[in-house]
């Protein structure tokens, strides 16, 4: 085993694949583990490459291998599917996984701590009820619609459905209201959940210099910025800003031929969470901007003379991203207002 130079291992649930290769690529041995046997047979392997796709539990994995003294790379698992041969399986999946590692242009994922997939248990939790709240008051209000109760869209409209659905010269039926009732009682917990985890949100971000610091940009708040922490790697894995937006997927696709550049909408390729977010807070500045009336010949000023206020926060995200990535790998906080930069 000494020999070993790299070795793949396809996750699973309880069967994982290892396929093992000398430096030339030859293969070493291909085996089937059990979960309980990672471990044992990764002590007992000499110091080597460890490549992995980039997954929910390969953080996990990459964590514990590399505690052992082992190199451990995680790969996005699209760039691993051009080296799957033919027929697809777990020892087809773990080759093409070496094959890939072995590429000296290969683009690997920073693998995250602890306390980063911790944020983001929080930050998922959060998203989650947060949509099945939503959820819940466009079905009470498509019930209330079909007996006659219109109300306005949003969590602003829920003290009225709640007075329409108490006032008794509506008409409404008990049973109408009884069920009713059910629904305003399940957002009511669930808003106070949503509180919590808003608040435990907003401690964290103070804890840390970082977020503090994000958070001194004009529409980056707490909740964006522990986004940020939690999801994205660390800024010295980027050479520039613009890699920064690319990951984001707040970059225009190219579909580039012949030397005639082509470009095409916001590629969306990239961490939807920070993407989502940095755009909502681009718009949070533009609505003031636009009751506040930006300077004259600023950045963003031109642009919402002649642009759509969509793309135009498509854009600012974008600026955003950059000074996200100038932040953190300068350690300063925010200096210029987007406002009037040029």
């Amino acid at each position: 085993m000494k020999e070993v130079s790299i070795v793949g291992l396809d996750l699973a649930k309880r069967v994982f694949q290892v396929h093992a290769a000398r430096s030339d690529g030859s293969v070493v041995l291909r085996r089937k583990l059990s979960r309980g046997q990672v471990v044992t047979f990764f002590t007992e392997l000499p110091k080597c490459i460890v490549a992995m796709e980039a997954c929910a539990t390969a953080h996990y994995w990459a964590r514990e291998i590399g505690k052992l003294g082992h190199d451990v790379r995680l790969i996005p698992p699209a760039y691993v599917k051009p080296f799957v041969k033919r027929q697809k399986n777990d020892a087809a999946d773990a080759e093409a996984i070496v094959e890939a590692a072995t590429r000296p242009s290969m683009r690997f994922v920073v693998p995250k701590t602890e306390s980063q997939q911790a944020c983001s248990m929080l930050f998922r939790t959060r998203d989650l009820f947060v949509r099945q709240r939503t959820q819940l008051i466009n079905a009470l209000r498509a019930h209330l619609a079909e007996h006659g109760v219109i109300a306005p869209q949003g969590i602003a409209s829920l003290a009225l459905l709640a007075e329409i659905v108490e006032d008794h010269d509506t008409g409404l039926d008990l049973i109408v209201v009884e069920t009713a009732r059910l629904y305003l009682e399940q957002i009511g917990v669930l808003s106070s959940r949503i509180a919590s985890l808003e608040k435990a949100l907003r401690s964290e971000a103070k804890r840390s210099q970082s977020t503090a610091r994000l958070m001194s940009m004009p529409g980056m708040g707490p909740i964006t910025a522990m986004a940020v922490e939690a999801f994205a790697p660390t800024m010295v894995t980027f050479r520039r800003g613009r890699d920064f937006a690319a990951w984001l997927g707040l970059v225009p696709k190219q579909h580039s031929s012949g030397g005639k550049q082509v470009l095409g909408r916001t590629s969306k390729m990239g961490q939807r969470d920070i993407r989502r977010l940095l755009i909502i807070g681009a718009m949070t500045v533009i609505r003031w901007a636009c009751r506040k009336a930006p300077p004259e010949h600023s950045w963003l000023a031109r642009m919402l003379a002649r642009k759509p206020r969509m793309l135009v926060a498509i854009a600012l995200a974008n600026k955003m991203a950059r000074s996200v990535w100038a932040m953190m790998t300068k350690n300063e906080d925010y200096k210029d207002s987007a406002l009037a930069a040029a």
